[in-house]
């Protein structure tokens, strides 16, 4: 089932995700739902808190970044572009250990935050410790566009948005088009929920 994404706005996105059991109400369908949900909407990530639940989950599939046709297309080498085809996980109350490496820059997007793009720095190497869908513990090193698919979710279960990390002149200059979001007033080709105060 596609669930409705939260846009910028709802207070779910500044939340610190509760960690979860494998007891967790409904999680197998909620786990289906997010990837059909992403699907839909051309994401390669999806946090819990997107889709309103202010939980330690995210999932990432970075296959959409290998579906350009155009030959010269050269943002990726051949051994990345191999690694993006098949990266496709589950995070449940994943921890990052440590960050490192020169940050560098990236235009990010975000789904709950649409048609804005920035560049944001971040480092390229992480090491995360996470559990999967069947609640098996890792920890495991990533790099590049990976590790930051896995930083930006990782940020929205700890109440942050990748528009925390541009520069004040940047963020002000964009402030406008938040706004509108917040309001709903800005229209994305997916499901969406706008917050609605309750008076």
């Amino acid at each position: 089932m596609v669930l409705p994404i939260v846009l910028y706005g709802d207070p779910v996105l500044r939340k610190i995700g509760e960690e979860i059991g494998p007891d967790y109400p409904g999680l197998k369908d909620l786990i289906k739902d997010m990837f059909e949900t992403m699907y839909q909407a051309h994401g390669v990530g999806l946090a819990a808190p997107q889709v309103g639940k202010a939980i330690r989950l995210f999932i990432v599939d970075t296959e959409p970044f290998t579906d350009s046709d155009d030959e010269d297309d050269d943002e990726f080498s051949a051994e990345e572009k191999k690694e993006l085809k098949v990266f496709k996980k589950v995070f449940i109350n994943a921890q990052i250990i440590e960050e490192s490496g020169e940050e560098w820059k990236f235009s990010e997007g975000c789904l709950s935050i649409p048609k804005i793009r920035e560049d944001v720095l971040r480092q390229p190497d992480i090491t995360i410790c996470y559990q999967d869908e069947n609640f098996k513990t890792y920890t495991e090193s990533y790099s590049g566009v990976i590790a930051r698919v896995i930083q930006h979710e990782y940020d929205h279960i700890e109440g942050v948005l990748f528009t925390d990390k541009i520069g004040p002149f940047k963020r002000k200059l964009i402030s406008g088009k938040l706004a509108d979001i917040a309001k709903g007033k800005v229209g994305a080709e997916y499901k969406t929920r706008v917050y609605r105060p309750k008076k």
